[in-house]
């Protein structure tokens, strides 16, 4: 027995792809997988067969076309075809996820593709018969070439779905980076994910009574699960982590090292509220500073025009936090508590500038 890949259009009527399995079996062919790809033109049955030694290609194309399919493109597979498409496309994803340089191979391996090249312009994505692009959200745009067969929107789909992945684990891996503090102490920065929850737990309870209290401007007890889960993927803005070893792209969030500070963001409206958790150990280092920096940076580039910080009036480390911002930084007082408005939309302060709580 020979293993074949056969590709062939039958009309998408009830019925019809009976037919065609009908004309296989007919001639000892064993059907292993089969798929659907739904078209205009019709629906393309994509089936991984294993057919008689004493039949060939022409056999098979006429078996095709006896049962009602047209079109028909016909090769001979590997035993590695046995793996379902659903299968490889996962496989090939985990690929993308460990090295998001490798778009254009895992396209090359998910659709048997003649060509693929990476061009810098950009592209709408779309198929033809024997091409494919597809838009890079990071810029640019991939193009595909197949003699055979055709691609069809299916492919399209799972194609453009992989290069989205890419991006997005290429963006992720940009935005990490290692901060050296001024002390030569080293922490890794990178934006937060659900994995991490473990980790913020543990960062939480590592933290003194008075400092949960100085950032949640309450009781000093750690906020639930559940809350700490929505401030790690907010529905608008971001979360920072901070951590000691090494947290690299390859590996998994919150995988190694120990979450050190967590940064939020949190967005209504044309305004963001910041909040910043430090350790007890990891204070007046720079840390905290490096983390607001970022997040103003943030804030700019996704244009909102201010952002707010709530701030006890006796937390000195948040004030000169604050203070090295070197913004000009309009703040109320309410009891205790000072509400800080950094405007995002004017030029920074003078270096040396210093802010002067209202008394």
């Amino acid at each position: 027995m020979t293993l074949w890949r056969i590709r062939a259009t039958v009309d998408d009527r009830p019925g019809y792809l009976s037919v065609l399995t009908a004309s296989l079996a007919l001639r000892g062919v064993n059907i292993l997988a089969v798929q659907v790809h739904t078209t205009e033109r019709g629906a393309v049955d994509d089936f991984l067969v294993d057919a008689p030694d004493a039949l060939d290609e022409a056999d098979l194309v006429a078996a095709v076309e006896r049962g009602r399919g047209r079109d028909c493109w016909v090769a001979r597979s590997e035993a590695r075809g046995l793996a379902d498409q659903p299968t490889r496309a996962l496989g090939l994803a985990n690929r993308l996820a460990r090295d998001p340089e490798a778009a254009g191979e895992v396209l090359r391996a998910l659709l048997g593709a003649d060509t693929v090249s990476w061009r810098p312009t950009p592209a709408a994505g779309g198929i033809t018969e024997t091409t494919m692009l597809l838009a890079d959200p990071g810029g640019g745009s991939f193009a595909l070439r197949r003699a055979a067969p055709g691609f069809t929107p299916a492919e399209y789909a799972r194609a453009q779905a992989l290069v989205e992945l890419s991006a997005t684990v290429a963006r992720r891996a940009a935005e990490q980076v290692t901060l050296v503090l001024p002390d030569g102490a080293e922490a890794t920065v990178r934006p937060a994910t659900a994995d991490d929850l473990p980790g913020v737990v543990e960062l939480h309870e590592g933290c003194s009574a008075r400092s949960r209290h100085r950032r949640y401007l309450g009781g000093a007890a750690a906020p639930s699960p559940a809350r700490l889960r929505r401030l790690l993927e907010p529905a608008r803005g971001v979360t920072l982590l901070a951590s000691t070893g090494d947290a690299g792209a390859t590996q998994p969030a919150g995988a190694a090292g120990s979450v050190v500070a967590m940064a939020n963001l949190l967005a209504e409206g044309d305004e963001a509220e910041v909040a910043l958790l430090v350790r007890d150990d990891w204070q007046c280092r720079g840390l905290g500073s490096a983390l607001l920096r970022r997040l103003v940076r943030h804030a700019e580039r996704a244009g909102y025009a201010a952002l707010l910080l709530h701030v006890h009036a006796e937390n000195a480390p948040m004030l000169r936090t604050l203070r090295r911002l070197g913004r000009p930084t309009p703040a109320e007082r309410d009891g205790a508590l000072l509400t800080f408005t950094v405007p995002l939309t004017t030029h920074a302060a003078p270096k040396g500038t210093l802010l002067t709580p209202p008394v």
